[in-house]
């Protein structure tokens, strides 16, 4: 419900590994969907290979959001920028 007052049409809730991955190759290889939105818990459950292809993406681009609850875990900025625009921000 809280998606749809968002904008969101469409959800996909998957519990096991293989459905994510299965679910995660639908999407990026449907071209039907620009930007695609996944917890963290499914960047940690991609296979290594599927889930460098997934941070390399820009058509779609996905996005991992931070679960609400428990510890958070933030994508920095400069790694961000890196995975998006494929720009290197070094700090300090």
């Amino acid at each position: 419900m809280g998606y749809r007052l968002l904008g969101i049409d469409e959800t996909h809730i998957v519990s096991t590994d293989e459905e994510i991955g299965r679910t995660i190759q639908q999407l990026m290889s449907s071209k039907e969907f620009g930007l695609v939105i996944a917890s963290q818990s499914v960047r940690k459950a991609l296979a290594v290979p599927l889930r460098e292809s997934v941070e390399s993406s820009v058509s779609p681009l996905v996005l991992f959001m931070p679960a609400l609850e428990g510890n958070i875990e933030e994508e920095s900025i400069s790694s961000l920028a890196k995975r998006v625009l494929g720009i290197n921000i070094q700090m300090g």
